[in-house]
């Protein structure tokens, strides 16, 4: 009989091929009947939406249906999967049964949406066209389109955004490494927020600024300090400096523009990479999400390490008030910590001795 033919073997006689007639119609038969059971499963409901996988799956084996009802088979089970939520399976069967049929207007039709779920949207609209060159009366085909259309506008608004504000970073990073400026970890957060600098179209700096009573660790904040302007310019116009009422923590009105003093730390702290000073820069900007800027490898040689000498005490540097940001900030010895950061302190307090003499340390805050 035929069953026991060898493979590759041709049949003979009319026996052999009557056999195989009846295998391959067997074959058909269940093929199909797999088909509708699988069919039946899917409207059942998702609890066999499994078992209606395994029909389709069963079908296909059989190998027994010619493409047309192949390519059936093929986007019945990429159905399932779209239901299922497995979209990268359902885009491989939708795509099989376009190869076999590709007349087959469903089959487009879920691979455009397998593709959109998988943010393939050039894909997605390639699969829309294709469908609406068959058939371009499809509502749905229409419906999806549109929908595609939609999203590849909004993503291409949101790459325009991230691309422009990538851009932005990289040219303040410029401006930065021009003034050979040297930045670091960011300190008191919960003080500065996500406060950045700026550069005009004059290619100046603008520094937000936080201005800190170590007595106290009270903070006052200048939101543009321009690098080209003198700290006396800014010292002048805060309140707690001029003829205003001191504040209730300085009871003995030691804080007057006649008695403080500008400190910044000087010596401590790392030198952050180029990478990680963009990736800060990005934050809060529609860039915030962007995993890789480039030159990783090749920044990374570049951080540096700064410390101090007394054995764990802070080293003060006073600031000269007639000096500008720019003058200050470019110091070999100052690691900006992400956005400046100065210390505020009173000749005729009782603290300044000891803030002098490095004995203070600004707390974890």
């Amino acid at each position: 009989m035929a069953l026991w033919m060898e493979e590759g073997s041709e049949p003979k006689t009319e026996s052999e091929l009557a056999d195989l007639e009846a295998i391959s119609a067997l074959k058909e038969s269940a093929a199909l009947e797999l088909k509708e059971k699988g069919n039946e499963y899917v409207k059942m409901g998702k609890k066999h939406y499994s078992d209606a996988i395994d029909c389709y799956t069963r079908a296909i084996d059989q190998k027994a249906l010619n493409d047309h009802e192949s390519s059936v088979l093929f986007a019945n089970r990429a159905h399932v999967n779209l239901l299922l939520g497995n979209y990268r399976r359902a885009l491989t069967d939708a795509q099989d049964a376009i190869r076999l049929s590709p007349g087959n207007v469903k089959a487009y039709y879920r691979a455009a949406k397998a593709a959109v779920s998988l943010n393939l949207l050039n894909e997605a609209k390639s699969f829309c066209e294709s469908a609406l060159e068959r058939d371009p009366d499809n509502q749905e085909m229409k419906k999806l389109a549109k929908q595609i259309n939609l999203k590849k506008m909004e993503q291409e608004e949101r790459e325009a955004k991230v691309s422009k504000a990538v851009a932005e970073a990289k040219d303040l990073i410029t401006a930065i490494e021009d003034r050979q400026l040297k930045m670091g970890k960011a300190m008191y957060r919960e003080l500065t927020g996500l406060k950045k600098p700026v550069l005009d179209k004059n290619r100046i700096l603008h520094w937000p600024v936080l201005l800190l009573y170590a007595e106290v660790m009270s903070s006052d904040f200048i939101e543009d300090f321009c690098e080209t302007d003198m700290f006396s310019a800014h010292l002048d116009v805060i309140s707690l400096f001029t003829d205003s009422p001191p504040l209730p923590w300085d009871k003995e009105n030691n804080y007057t523009c006649e008695a403080i003093e500008l400190y910044y730390e000087a010596g401590s702290g790392v030198r952050l990479s180029k990478n990680k000073i963009l990736h800060y820069l990005l934050e809060g900007t529609a860039g915030s999400n962007v995993e890789s800027i480039g030159d990783e490898d090749k920044d990374a040689s570049n951080v540096s390490t700064y410390s101090n000498s007394a054995g764990g005490s802070s080293n003060w540097i006073k600031v000269n008030e007639k000096r500008t940001l720019h003058d200050v900030l470019k110091e070999p010895d100052y690691i900006i910590p992400m956005i400046p950061v100065f210390y505020v302190v009173s000749k005729k307090s009782n603290f300044y001795e000891e803030f002098r003499t490095g004995r203070w340390t600004p707390p974890l805050l």
